[in-house]
């Protein structure tokens, strides 16, 4: 099978990297160096791409992914050139979203959790990104917000309040990574970029290698899609486990 036939799309956050750390080099050199001359290779995240930076050693990676979709695809990078991007703001009006934020922020304000920091709301382009412990924490209270959020579903609680109070607003809600949620109107989810990729080339075989696969996770959608073969993950080590099995394919394929 010819490199063209073949695109490998990848969650970040769990799956390339641990949850908001660098890709290890070892990792990285591996999918530069042996899988991309075999196959074409993407990212697709939640975060924006300031934040991919951050995780996969800078802007390089506009020059060594083929495509890459920050904010759940809605925004499409190819070949390092941003070819499109769709807008929370004019798809939703400002005074929906002023209500949205005004009611978060008044939840947060009595919402009883172990710490708070900083930055507990991000308007992206594409999603509105909720942290009930606010993104500023450290790592250990990253890991103590956590360890609380499985034991008492803060997140999961809060997703269902905002669901009764804006049933009357077409939004779905997403939990990613460790210590927040992803809000954005139906269909916005990682599948979005499906409809760019399957335009743009005419691939054989689309994999997606994703962690938060079950219902709710940000990579649900996307991972159960009929257009993928969806691989489940739980870290970077088992995603190159799998990647190394499929090499191999690739490399009697070709």
């Amino acid at each position: 099978m010819k490199r063209e036939e073949i695109l490998l799309l990848f969650d970040v956050d769990g799956t390339l990297t641990l949850p908001r750390s660098v890709i290890e080099p070892s990792f990285e050199a591996f999918l530069y160096d042996r899988l991309k001359p075999k196959a074409t290779i993407g990212i697709v995240g939640g975060a924006d791409l300031e934040k991919m930076f951050e995780q996969l050693n800078g802007e390089k990676i506009l020059k060594e992914f083929d495509y890459i979709f920050p904010e759940n695809g809605l925004v499409q990078i190819k070949q390092g050139v941003e070819v499109g991007k769709q807008s929370l703001l004019n798809h939703l009006g400002e005074a929906t979203i002023q209500r949205f934020i005004n009611f978060v922020l008044r939840y947060l304000a009595d919402l009883q959790v172990p710490i708070k920091r900083g930055t507990f709301l991000e308007f992206r382009n594409g999603m509105m990104n909720v942290c009930p412990v606010g993104r500023q924490c450290s790592w250990s209270e990253r890991q103590l917000f956590a360890e609380y959020d499985r034991k008492h579903g803060v997140r999961e609680k809060m997703i269902q309040d905002l669901r009764r109070e804006f049933a009357d607003v077409d939004l779905t809600y997403s939990i990613g990574g460790q210590i927040s949620f992803d809000v954005f109107p139906r269909g916005w989810d990682k599948t979005y970029c499906l409809d760019f990729v399957s335009a743009d080339g005419d691939f054989k075989e689309i994999h997606f290698f994703g962690d938060k696969t079950d219902p709710g996770g940000n990579d649900h959608e996307i991972y159960s899609d009929s257009r993928v073969i969806g691989h489940k993950v739980q870290s970077p080590d088992e995603t190159r486990l799998l990647l190394e099995a499929l090499e191999e394919r690739l490399h009697q394929d070709q």
